[in-house]
């Protein structure tokens, strides 16, 4: 197998902040690449690096004669007033390709785009059908490697699963090879043969595992694993080699500087696998209940809405509960948010339905995420943004410092003076979620929470929805959250019918006309769950479900290390040499413990997943 690219030793920072350095990267003939990372750790910026629209700071990167690489932006920029066709001729121009054939190609991906009106300028094209534009545009050139940001941004779950059976089949259309930053997981699961996680926690500054989305996750719980054990192991030796040091002056010979150089090099390791280990840590999601027990919440009968003379939804009828999880799905423009809008209008009293009616529970609390980042002032600092009214913030009826609490959504403190506008869209969608949680709510409404959250924000966030005790209605094109989080979906089908399904896959067939029936009651209600979670039942997150599918093996050689060092120490020759005798007694209580906290773990999940 032949590289295309091979990048070696490449760095990469801006002013004081580094993004990465040192990095070793190669992309192969055939490679499906998803590249994964914290938000800020420089995804986009490596992107436009491997396509020669960034420069280097410093490092080597080596190319294919004549590799033909296209780069699919997450901002689409086109001829705005030409037509879809005249856009896909744009980038075969410099194309050695005679005429006709550069007509032909750009027709026939016109024809995959699948857009009705063909004639239509696209400047009044929407955000989902612009975004197909923009991922046929990249393919135009046929590129060698096609190098994707972000690209099922703006497309609903119809748009995502055409994007993957675009490049996932074997046309003369789907790019042979290509390298994608993506945070749907379900996108990465199908489309995927290798990961690259781009993080400071690892040593190289990338994880990187041949296989599906979730054979990297397997292997990454065990890279972290590792990780740990290494500290302990390194702290063990470097209080062993401390105490040897402390002995006196006599052990302090020159003979003995080497044991010297030991104990600083092994300080040097501990501390850099410390600071590895600690970057590992999430963002803390926890939205807050009040605890409410009263049985309908919200009750929507018989709502419609109509705007510009087109009616979004009509004859809506459905009964909110403590514990009712219900997601939206719908083509993009189908009135989703316009539903959520009138339904926090509704419960706040700032809005009448026109036609039909909201009825809620006295004193109802409402909490609304908005997709709009336009919500967060840009002007403030993000100290102000944070603690709208000081120096800290009341959480749960405490008092949190907001350097304390800037660090639970990952801000560092220097960034308190930064304004907001100059913040990354994850690190503003992590501002909005701080101010949510601060609210104690019985609904959530949220509208598209997963813009612009990195993998490792989307699992917490999923855990906090799963966990909240009240109500939430959400709407997302993240196919894992509905289904790991939602009870049903309410569908969008087309002329204003909206019924309820029991997941995205019924709506699917509903509205391509294949098989499967919508729901005929559309009342949901609680599901009945011991202890009065509302956790759905037998589902653990996606990271849970691989540890716990792991965990009896994990303990059986944890048991098994245990036997094996308890015979060592019944052995009458060690018996006689304390020396020998009492690091083997430290490694057997250090296993004991290790295999307590496994059991523990496993009765965590197994409750977690009996909720």
């Amino acid at each position: 197998m032949s590289s295309l690219l091979s990048c070696r030793s490449i760095s990469k920072a801006y002013g004081a902040q580094r993004l990465f350095s040192d990095l070793d990267l190669v992309i192969n003939d055939g490679d499906r690449v998803g590249l994964i990372g914290p938000n800020g750790s420089g995804k986009s910026t490596l992107l436009k690096i491997l396509c020669d629209l960034e420069d280097l700071d410093s490092g080597v990167i080596d190319r294919r004669n004549n590799v033909i690489v296209s780069y699919l932006a997450q901002e689409d920029t086109f001829l705005e007033h030409q037509g879809p066709l005249a856009n896909l001729l744009e980038p075969l121009k410099s194309s050695p390709l005679p005429e006709a054939q550069k007509l032909n190609r750009a027709q026939e991906l016109l024809s995959r785009i699948e857009l009705e009106d063909q004639q239509r300028p696209v400047s009044q094209l929407s955000g989902g059908w612009r975004k197909r534009l923009s991922i046929c545009r990249a393919l135009a050139t046929d590129p060698d490697l096609l190098v994707m940001d972000e690209p099922t941004n703006h497309l609903d779950i119809e748009g995502i699963l055409w994007l993957e059976a675009l490049i996932g089949s074997n046309s003369p259309l789907s790019p042979p090879t290509f390298i994608v930053v993506s945070h749907d997981r379900r996108f990465l699961e199908n489309c995927t043969s290798r990961t690259i996680e781009l993080s400071a926690t690892y040593p190289a500054g990338t994880f990187q595992v041949d296989g599906t989305y979730s054979s990297f996750l397997e292997k990454k719980v065990d890279f972290l694993a590792q990780q740990h054990k290494l500290e302990d192991k390194l702290a063990n030796k470097l209080r062993r080699e401390s105490e040897w040091l402390r002995r006196g002056p006599k052990a302090r010979t020159t003979k003995a500087k080497y044991r010297i150089d030991e104990a600083y090099r092994l300080h040097d390791q501990l501390d850099s696998v410390k600071k590895q280990n600690r970057l590992a840590h999430n963002i803390g999601i926890d939205f807050t209940a009040t605890g409410r027990k009263t049985k309908k919440l919200m009750e929507v009968d018989s709502l419609s809405l109509t705007v510009d003379s087109k009616e979004l939804f009509g004859d809506l009828s459905f009964t909110v509960s403590p514990g009712t999880r219900i997601g939206l799905v719908g083509r993009n423009g189908c009135g989703k948010s316009s539903l959520l809008n009138l339904l926090y209008g509704c419960a706040r009293g700032e809005t009448q339905a026109e036609h039909g009616s909201v009825r809620v529970a006295d004193n109802l609390a409402v909490v609304n995420f908005s997709q709009d980042r336009r919500t967060v002032d840009k002007q403030v600092s993000l100290r102000r943004a944070l603690a709208p009214e000081g120096d800290a913030v009341v959480f749960r009826d405490r008092s949190v410092h907001v350097v304390s609490w800037a660090k639970r959504f990952l801000f560092r403190p220097d960034q308190l003076d930064t304004p907001v506008g100059s913040l990354s869209g994850g690190e503003q969608a992590r501002i909005l979620i701080a101010d949510l949680m601060r609210q104690p709510a019985d609904i959530l409404l949220l509208d598209e929470p997963t813009n612009d959250l990195d993998i490792a924000s989307l699992d917490v966030l999923e855990e906090s929805l799963r966990e909240f005790e009240g109500a939430v209605i959400l709407v997302t094109h993240d196919r894992y959250l509905l289904d790991s989080v939602c009870d049903a979906v309410l569908g969008f089908i087309e002329d204003g019918a909206v019924t309820m399904f029991s997941d995205y896959l019924q709506w699917l067939s509903a509205v391509s006309g294949e098989t499967g029936k919508p729901g005929e009651d559309i009342k949901v209600e609680k599901k009945k769950k011991p202890a009065g979670k509302s956790r759905k039942p037998g589902r653990l997150s996606y990271l849970d479900q691989l540890e716990y599918d792991r965990m009896e093996e994990m303990i059986l050689a944890g048991e098994q290390s245990c036997e094996e060092l308890e015979k060592k120490i019944e052995d009458p020759a060690l018996a006689a040499d304390p020396a020998k005798l009492q690091p083997i007694w430290e490694q057997l209580d250090q296993a004991r413990r290790e295999v307590e906290q496994l059991y523990l773990r496993w009765d965590e999940l197994e409750r977690k997943k009996m909720q």
